[in-house]
């Protein structure tokens, strides 16, 4: 770690960056939008057992979207595909984060930094309103940002903003009214921009208690009917305020428990849109007459962690035999079928370019070596344990390779796998995804590696399933997320990868393809590396 003063650098291309960026939000202004979607016609009804029924094509301007019910739809604790898409599409965030990884407008019209890097002025769309007619006005941004950064609330977004000293409008201004919104800064952040975009940070109204009685955001659809186990539909908003959007007149989001069932109901047109499936249901739906497929590379990855704050993970030798019994390339070429790329136990993965680690290179498989350390740690017999794991994208297929790749190693593996709503949101501490001692999480694709530090990584993250604790870690991931050296930050990320390949108690086998597919009676459909993000606004009717 290079011994120099983390702020040493001049903010003078700090500030060169925040002006690419309000131009870009300049640029993007401006652009022509898609045409607006043409008359609706009714949505489809279930059938009496809840499922979805079967249904003639609907018309052109109802986007119908195959996804798995969610479970928390309080944007503050979302955290599946599903429930960010359907809050995406229901609420807007301050700015957005494209395909490229570029800073979009939403609710900010232009975002701009002081020039010690201490305080960031937002001014929000002028004609922006809420579902329920009243205007988006700063005490919305305060509210909000407040109660995501409030240690109290035991959110993850609590580290997050935690640098966040305070959130008000300029002085002389009535937050209740304006306009405007200043956020100061402890220190400077290189990434603060890409913050305000964090999926969990929707503007709601101010004073909302519970955003999930009403949904009253300000996005391009309005929700009409919710039937948790069946489906949601939405209207678009005819007073949106970005012009040409949405370009539909209606918005379903269809709910399935079964990957395969959601695949089917696109091959037979009762859905048009899919971005959840495994691997081989998507190459099922390679030349499928009507259906356009998608697979887009992504930092998204699935994360096997083993708990360090308790037996059996919290012997180094224990940590090291699983590295050690794990065979990455297999589990890529079997799993994946070769989309993506092949992982090295760290969340910074080759999508970030110059952060990446080459040398940071994972062991390779030693079966006999791995035998040999879970000897010396007391399980000469073999180790057996409950592995945790999703019914969602490959995950099963991952925890099976994982069985029978650590089998000959000695340690056994019993797969639990639940419904992804079961994993995230079940009260059992052991069996849920940060309190099981085994499991497998699914960590999707983020436009900067410092969030995976921030919230799942360093000492006291909210979201540290592994609860792995380490000092030097913790050190290096505090300049890279502070300093305003670039050089500073690449040498910090690389010095990391270095550790969680050493002791770090997590695998990370892969970075997964996004992959989707949509009816060819759509077009503008362009997704994003994490899916829930996708601008489903966009999407018009095929000309």
């Amino acid at each position: 770690m290079p011994n120099t003063h983390p702020l040493r650098k001049s903010a003078r291309g700090y500030l060169a960056l925040v002006i690419i960026l309000a131009f870009a939000f300049v640029l993007n202004a401006c652009a022509a939008p898609p045409p607006a979607g043409s008359p609706a016609s009714e949505p489809a009804a279930a059938d009496a057992t809840g499922a979805p029924a079967p249904a003639q094509p609907a018309a052109s301007s109802t986007l119908r979207v195959a996804m798995e019910a969610p479970v928390q739809l309080d944007p503050a604790f979302a955290s599946s595909d599903s429930e960010i898409a359907i809050l995406n599409a229901v609420y807007d965030y301050l700015v957005d984060v494209d395909e490229n990884n570029r800073l979009q407008p939403r609710l900010a019209s232009s975002v701009v930094a002081s020039e010690d890097g201490l305080s960031y002025t937002v001014e929000l769309q002028p004609n922006a309103t809420f579902h329920d007619g009243s205007p988006v006005t700063a005490a919305d941004v305060i509210y909000t940002f407040n109660r995501l950064r409030d240690p109290e609330a035991g959110l993850p977004t609590a580290d997050l903003y935690s640098n966040i000293v305070d959130i008000a409008a300029p002085e002389g201004s009535d937050p209740a009214t304006g306009t405007t919104v200043v956020f100061t800064l402890q220190a400077p952040d290189p990434f603060f921009q890409y913050n305000l975009s964090d999926n969990h940070a929707l503007i709601v109204k101010a004073g909302t208690e519970d955003p999930t009685a009403d949904f009253n955001g300000s996005g391009p659809f309005k929700v009409v009917n919710y039937s948790p186990e069946d489906r949601m539909e939405l209207v678009a908003n005819d007073a949106y305020f970005i012009d040409g959007k949405p370009g539909v007149d209606n918005l379903e989001f269809i709910f399935f428990a079964d990957q395969t069932a959601a695949v089917d109901a696109l091959k037979g047109g009762q859905v048009d849109l899919n971005m959840r499936m495994a691997t081989p249901l998507y190459l099922s739906l390679q030349g499928e007459p009507g259906i356009v497929t998608s697979s887009i590379p992504t930092n998204g990855f699935d994360l096997v962690r083993l708990r360090a704050d308790r037996e059996p993970g919290n012997d180094p030798r224990v940590i090291e035999a699983f590295k050690l019994a794990t065979d990455r390339q297999a589990i890529f070429d079997t799993v994946t079928l070769g989309l993506g790329a092949v992982g090295n136990d760290s969340p910074i993965g080759p999508l970030y370019a110059d952060y990446y680690s080459t040398d940071a290179v994972a062991p390779a498989r030693d079966v006999t070596r791995a035998r040999e350390l879970l000897a010396e740690a007391g399980y000469g017999d073999g180790l057996s344990l409950d592995l945790y794991v999703p019914e969602s994208g490959d995950r099963v297929a991952l925890a099976e390779v994982l069985q029978q790749q650590w089998k000959e190693a000695g340690i056994n593996v019993d797969i639990k796998s639940v419904p992804e709503s079961v994993y995230y949101g079940s009260d059992n501490p052991d069996q849920n995804w940060l309190g099981a001692t085994l499991g497998i999480t699914g960590w999707g694709s983020r436009p900067y590696p410092q969030f995976y530090l921030d919230v799942m990584l360093v000492c006291d993250a909210k979201w540290n399933e592994s609860h792995f604790c380490d000092e030097e870690f913790d050190q290096l991931a505090t300049m890279a997320g502070t300093t305003l050296d670039e050089q500073e930050r690449m040498e910090a990320y690389k010095d990391i990868q270095r550790i969680l390949v050493e002791r770090g108690p997590i695998i990370v086998p892969y970075f997964f393809a996004q992959l989707g597919a949509i009816s060819d009676r759509f077009e503008n459909f362009n997704m994003k590396a994490f899916a829930g993000r996708t601008d489903l606004a966009a999407i018009t009717p095929a000309q």
